[in-house]
């Protein structure tokens, strides 16, 4: 995800117009959970996507490195986020996505929107969406587009 949001981009703008917007329906901030699971260390991309998240108004937690997808559930749950965001730069999205999707459910938080980012095959996109992520980016998207189009689910639900 690209981090080219300035606080005079429209779309910034945006962003932090529906994350305030959503602060006042919700009585809170949105929160997002980023996470890195299996043998992924790209944390450097990891705290980028994280600090232009709060840039845009978000409560941000970051899981530590080589997180299971128990882990990361459990993390995602204790932290009442809205949103787990995962982060696949190595090649176990198609299993450990949909492993972390199930470890909501044991929780019953069906509730908290899994969203997936970073180097994934387009082809595996749609296996990932039929597992229950609700969008997949690209390394190319812009983090302000990606937290519009979060926060407008976010609102509609």
């Amino acid at each position: 995800m690209k981090s080219k949001a300035t606080k005079n981009d429209n779309q910034f703008k945006k962003a932090s117009e529906l994350s305030d917007s959503f602060a006042e329906l919700e009585g809170r901030r949105p929160r997002i959970m980023l996470a890195t699971m299996g043998q992924d260390d790209h944390y450097l991309e990891v705290k980028v996507v994280a600090t232009s998240f709060a840039d845009l108004g978000f409560d941000v937690d970051i899981g530590p490195l080589f997180q299971t997808p128990k882990e990361a559930a459990k993390q995602a749950v204790e932290n009442d986020v809205h949103i787990l965001g995962v982060l696949s730069l190595a090649d176990g999205n198609k299993i450990l996505i949909p492993q972390v999707i199930e470890e909501l459910k044991k929780y019953g938080r069906e509730d908290i929107m899994v969203i997936a980012g970073g180097v994934i095959p387009p082809n595996d996109y749609q296996l990932l969406i039929d597992s229950g992520v609700m969008i997949v980016f690209s390394p190319e998207t812009n983090i302000s587009e990606a937290a519009i189009d979060i926060l407008q689910l976010l609102i509609e639900s």
